[in-house]
């Protein structure tokens, strides 16, 4: 397996600096992933919703099951951490939640509508933040750091070109 078929636009660094002067091309790509995804899938048949990225990856309603499931826990850890002081966050199995019956079935459409709501308020909330907000922390036990909401929102960002990507791979096969 290639890494270009695994990490189509490349691995998200973390170590890397998330600096605020990209704060506006990050919300960017929150508020228009609905979209995106949207033209993409519109003339898919049920067949192109059971194909796969990659040998043994995920199917692409199982990536687009996966994006409402990260998404709508992403959200949630920015209203935590604007909320809270540093909040201790819940790190979940996604390989364990993609296999659960509403991960793996193969109409996405419960969940792109999840991803256009939950993309629309958290666009919502980013746009109204501050400097000082996207300076506020979460800890994360999985990666046993805090996280400053810029660099979650650099994440986000990464998370959801990434797999744009990978229903890219499969909407040009």
């Amino acid at each position: 397996m290639t890494d270009s078929l695994r990490y189509p636009i490349g691995k998200f660094n973390f170590g890397a600096p998330a600096d605020a002067k990209n704060i506006p091309a990050w919300i960017k790509d929150i508020q228009q992933l609905p979209e995106q995804i949207n033209d993409l899938i519109k003339y898919w048949s049920p067949e192109k919703f059971r194909a796969v990225y990659r040998p043994d990856g995920w199917t692409s309603a199982q990536v687009i099951h996966h994006l409402a499931d990260s998404h709508a826990n992403a959200y949630i850890r920015f209203k935590l951490a604007l909320t809270e002081n540093v909040p201790t966050v819940k790190p979940y199995d996604e390989t364990a939640w993609a296999a659960l019956p509403d991960g793996s079935e193969h109409d996405p459409t419960a969940s792109l509508k999840i991803i256009e709501g939950i993309h629309e308020r958290w666009t919502t909330c980013l746009e109204n933040m501050s400097d000082t907000d996207f300076e506020k922390r979460f800890f994360h036990p999985g990666l046993k750091s805090e996280l400053a909401l810029t660099q979650n929102l650099a994440l986000y960002s990464w998370h959801s070109r990434h797999h744009l990507g990978h229903l890219k791979i499969i909407a040009n096969h």
